[in-house]
């Protein structure tokens, strides 16, 4: 997946007597290289074939592994997907398993620097919109950080420019998609465990990428097949490392480094696909983290006080 798929599921509050941060800080930044890896893998694959089905097959993998999960907690499968709000948790699974589809189009037809550049303000898309869907207080200082962050993406897209690519919007629509799982996401939490939101993102993501993706299925290269098999090992690993960095640290003390999630996917565009960072892309991303990280950086100091 293009980002952290499960980020909004797994994160949980750790036992202040194992907030190792610097280990946490680690898996942090080894899952924003697993994703970056998977989103390379993603391009190459959806630049073949068809990306209902490479998202198809990698779903499969995926609800294999909650199953897997759920198998192993206590209860079993069926205390893990037992919830009060299904109707929600099929949404939430329906919308980013949608919000994968937008994203890895966008690397075929935008490339990884560029997609990745525009999808890392869902953050700040979380903060404006945490207000509207969860009640939630909106200070002025994360109002002006979001709009710092908005002109760091237009400062990317360019509009009103001879250059201005339409298909820039496409991570643009993928982070606002993704904000929204997000947002639900955090909504689902007051009701249902991390694992039950967790098994329901990927049985409801298998389950309508199962119904799509058979239409569209393709031969595949042997070879393309290994990418395919690597790519659904990176998916996993990645929320893994993901799952574990929240169970040992706070979260507001490893969520900064998830922006490594770009600088790793823009060395691999350059390296690997031959991309070239633009200066106007360069420099929106670099006003986009800073309004994140601000942000963030006030989540923190109001979480302690």
């Amino acid at each position: 997946m293009s980002k952290t798929p499960a980020s909004s599921d797994s994160k949980s509050s750790p036992d202040p007597q194992s907030n190792n941060v610097p280990f946490g800080i680690l898996l942090m930044i080894g899952a924003t290289v697993v994703f970056a890896l998977q989103d390379g893998i993603s391009r190459h694959l959806a630049g073949t074939y068809n990306t209902y089905m490479v998202v198809m097959v990698r779903y499969w993998f995926f609800a294999a592994f909650v199953v897997f999960l759920a198998m192993r907690a206590p209860g079993g499968i069926r205390a893990t997907a037992r919830s009060s709000q299904l109707g929600l948790q099929i949404f939430r699974g329906v919308l980013l398993v949608g919000e994968i589809c937008v994203a890895v189009y966008g690397f075929t037809v935008l490339g990884l620097v560029e997609s990745q550049a525009v999808f890392i303000c869902y953050p700040l898309l979380v903060a404006a919109l945490s207000g509207p869907l969860l009640g939630e207080s909106v200070g002025w200082r994360r109002w002006s950080a979001i709009a710092v962050g908005l002109i760091g993406v237009l400062v990317i897209l360019q509009p009103g420019f001879g250059v201005f690519n339409p298909l820039a919007v496409i991570p643009l629509i993928s982070a606002l998609m993704f904000a929204v799982y997000g947002l639900l996401s955090r909504y689902a939490a007051r009701l249902d465990t991390t694992a039950t939101s967790f098994f329901w993102t990927g049985i409801a993501g298998m389950v309508l990428m199962t119904m799509v993706g058979v239409w569209f299925w393709e031969p595949m290269l042997q070879s393309d097949w290994i990418w395919m098999g690597l790519l659904c090992v990176s998916g996993v690993t990645g929320h893994w490392l993901l799952i574990k960095c929240y169970e040992v640290a706070e979260a507001s003390a490893v969520q900064p480094f998830a922006y490594f999630h770009l600088i790793w996917a823009a060395m691999l565009g350059v390296a690997v696909f031959g991309e070239i960072i633009r200066l106007n892309v360069a420099t929106g991303a670099a006003i986009i983290i800073g309004a994140g990280l601000f942000t963030l950086w006030r989540e923190s100091r109001k979480a302690r006080a």
